[in-house]
């Protein structure tokens, strides 16, 4: 279920902190680990690209000094179908909308490099093998 995104100024007519805000993952359990995701570099990206996985947030959480202090320092997103999800860092990702910031620093996995293409159409093995064509002469 997705909701329209938190908005910058109160009349709504703002840019957007988030692209949309979601409750829950759209994309298959990707079984990754701290240590997994420890192995992929951070990049930048634009706050208004991410969709979040969270609706609800915890203010006391958010306030914290210290709500880093066990975890990653940066934010985890998934590449799916083409979007960005933020799975994990939604309090790091507003507390830098608070600091003015659009930009932070996130580790993305990307599940559409990792998944297969479903080819459309038949497989070059259902399509039936052509005669040679009569009167060419093979070398």
């Amino acid at each position: 279920m997705e909701r329209s995104a938190l908005r910058r100024t109160e009349s709504g007519d703002g840019p957007l902190i988030f692209k949309a805000v979601r409750d829950g993952r759209p994309y298959p359990d990707h079984g990754l680990s701290s240590r997994d995701w420890a192995m992929i570099p951070p990049r930048q990206v634009r706050m208004d690209t991410l969709t979040t996985t969270k609706r609800q947030l915890a203010l006391d959480t958010l306030l914290a000094d210290d709500s880093t202090f066990y975890g990653d320092l940066f934010c985890h997103a998934v590449q799916w179908h083409g979007e960005l999800y933020l799975e994990d860092g939604l309090h790091r990702a507003l507390r830098a909308a608070l600091q003015q910031r659009n930009v932070i620093h996130v580790r993305v996995l990307d599940l559409d490099a990792l998944t297969p293409v479903q080819a459309a159409g038949p497989s070059t093995e259902a399509i039936p093998a052509q005669p040679p064509v009569p009167g060419t002469r093979r070398s």
